[in-house]
């Protein structure tokens, strides 16, 4: 449960980057201070900046400007990659499709997930089968962002292994049936900034308030525009700034205390959030979502009910069935 927070943690993360392999790194104290910070922080606000992660400040604007470029094309130059069911949810959606809580959210998006090959999953997997819709110009686009995506994967792997310490597990706990073949979900996102011709209005949000789905998010937004906040214990909102060079990352409903199966049983919770831009400025966010394997059936780990006094708190729940049942319900 999230407390009374009014800032976001920063964690420098470098030395879980490099001791990633390393079999002894439970025992470097370097890296234990680093999960101490990681376990304040999911237990406190499940919240927190990532810095000395490794990557490139370059690919990381390229990719922003990637984006918005796109989003800056003629409508119907957009729609060539259009999000559909027939596309396994992957494409464009425009300003207003995306539903959160029955609300039109004021963005648009590229939606892409981990391709899923005919019959890989059986029936769970059918409705996310299909290959992602990346534009053709440039025509680096598509190369530039799977670069991405493998590294943000790579940087979430090094991340959970933090986070699987501070639970009380092995480092590679979190892996193996859990998210040894992980899934994941890309979004790039566009957010309209207020103008005279358009004012903010209280139900003018450009996400609503929600939590994530999977494992760990990884969140990379303009530097000049703060527009996410996230909620603490007594209802606040609380602003996460841009901090250049950092990743914003929070972690999912997998490891939730309640509605699902929670691998962590309770020890830390999934915070909600929402993004309002009440700047005139067009605002880009680009979101990694690390999950679990998609057909991973997710429980109260042994290690993590000891640690709680031996209660089990959470059920049991499919990931692939929770994404499912999220993106049939997610878009209008």
């Amino acid at each position: 449960m999230s407390t009374d927070f009014k800032s976001i943690p920063i964690i420098d993360v470098s030395p879980l980057v490099a001791k990633f392999d390393d079999p002894n790194m439970a025992q470097d104290p370097i890296v234990c201070e680093v999960v101490k910070q990681l376990d304040q922080a999911c237990r406190e606000a499940g919240f927190f900046y990532v810095k000395g992660h490794g990557i490139a400040d370059s690919l990381i604007k390229d990719v922003r400007m990637m984006a918005r470029e796109f989003f800056s094309l003629p409508y119907e130059e957009k729609l060539k990659i259009k999000m559909t069911p027939a596309t396994g949810y992957r494409g464009y959606q425009r300003i207003g499709e995306n539903v959160t809580e029955g609300t039109p959210d004021m963005h648009e998006a590229i939606d892409g997930y981990r391709e899923i090959k005919p019959g890989m999953y059986g029936d769970l997997g059918k409705p996310m089968e299909g290959c992602n819709q990346w534009p053709a110009n440039p025509p680096s686009f598509k190369t530039r962002i799977e670069e991405y995506i493998a590294l943000c994967s790579d940087l979430s792997r090094k991340i959970l292994r933090g986070i699987a310490l501070a639970l009380g597990g092995s480092a590679n706990e979190l892996e193996g049936d859990i998210a040894g073949d992980a899934f994941w979900v890309f979004r790039m996102i566009g957010y309209p900034g207020v103008s005279e011709s358009r004012d903010l209005a209280e139900n003018d949000i450009g996400c609503g308030a929600h939590t994530d789905y999977g494992l760990l998010t990884l969140v990379n937004q303009d530097d000049d525009i703060t527009a996410l906040q996230v909620r603490n214990l007594s209802g606040e909102w609380i602003s996460a700034p841009p901090i250049p060079g950092t990743f914003v990352c929070n972690i999912g409903d997998m490891l939730k205390p309640h509605q699902l199966q929670i691998w962590a049983n309770g020890l830390y919770d999934s915070t909600l959030h929402q993004v309002i831009n009440n700047s005139p400025k067009y605002r880009v966010c680009v979101a990694y979502f690390h999950e679990t394997n998609f057909d991973a059936a997710i429980e109260a780990s042994d290690i993590c009910i000891k640690r709680i006094g031996g209660t089990r708190k959470t059920g049991r729940a499919v990931y692939g069935e929770h994404l499912v049942s999220k993106v049939k319900t997610n878009f209008a």
